[in-house]
């Protein structure tokens, strides 16, 4: 028998955690200065670690250039449209990365287990999927697909804990917990999607998700490795001297409406 792997400490995780967000940053710049457009999909099972994964990739990101899209259930015309069609208009434009929290491979997950679509749809998104991501890769913009993979008994601890947390209880919703009944079935449609979906243009990229720190030091890291980017080299920036006063004088303090000094109060 192996002997049980050695997790991470906090020092080294907060160290490797800012390395590879510093890189990210370089990212960002060779993604802005080039005009490269980057597409991440994060996909996995509720309560996973997608968002805490996209929360540390963009801690330090422009979200001019870095944004994350979680799209609402569709409206009754969204629902009239090609499927697709609502992704289509947040696709990265030139120099721009886009990080989709779930994305149109909801179709093949809640939309299948929980009867959202009909089995034609289903079948004709597993058709058109491969076709739709061929394009994208074709026409030039870099997607990546993650999927977190979570133990269903780390699911469920996780699920207790948000509901005892106030703080995060709002990440619970009724679909979410339905989840863990019908867990095989989530199970069936992931194999299932992945059979039709994970092709050489676009592959899938399992992230095994049941230690958090790892999983998110894991997919940052390899993230960094797909990508072919280049530090930019930023012009000196100097700080000028500031000028001599022409005789501006700041109108009275109580013309103006201040915050209070809440601060003051922890104090006392």
């Amino acid at each position: 028998m192996s002997k049980p792997r050695k997790r991470l400490d906090a020092d080294t995780y907060e160290a490797e955690l800012f390395r590879l967000q510093a890189e990210l940053v370089k990212v960002q710049e060779w993604v802005r200065a080039t005009g490269a457009r980057v597409a991440v999909i994060f996909e996995g099972r509720d309560a996973a670690g997608k968002g805490g994964a996209i929360k540390r990739i963009t801690h330090y990101l422009n979200p001019r250039v870095a944004r994350i899209v979680a799209l609402p259930m569709p409206s009754e015309r969204q629902k009239g449209q090609w499927y697709f069609q609502r992704y289509v208009e947040h696709l990265p434009s030139r120099g721009e990365m886009v990080l989709f929290d779930r994305s149109w491979y909801n179709r093949a997950g809640v939309e299948r287990v929980l009867g959202f679509c009909t089995p034609d749809e289903h079948v004709r998104f597993l058709h058109q999927c491969p076709i739709f991501e061929r394009l994208l890769v074709e026409d030039g913009i870099l997607l990546r697909k993650y999927w977190f993979s979570v133990s269903d008994d780390e699911q469920q601890r996780r699920f207790k804990d948000r509901i005892d947390d106030p703080m995060r209880r709002w990440k619970l919703s009724t679909t979410d917990l339905q989840s863990i009944t019908h867990w095989e079935d989530y199970s069936r449609a992931k194999d299932e999607m992945m059979m039709h979906t994970d092709i050489p243009e676009a592959p899938w990229y399992v992230v095994e998700g049941d230690v958090k720190k790892e999983a998110r030091l894991n997919m940052m890291a390899h993230l960094l490795s797909t990508i072919s980017y280049l530090e930019i080299d930023q012009p000196p920036i100097t700080v000028p001297d500031r000028p001599p006063s022409t005789g501006y004088e700041r109108p009275p303090r109580e013309l103006t409406h201040y915050v209070p000094d809440h601060v003051a109060t922890l104090l006392d």
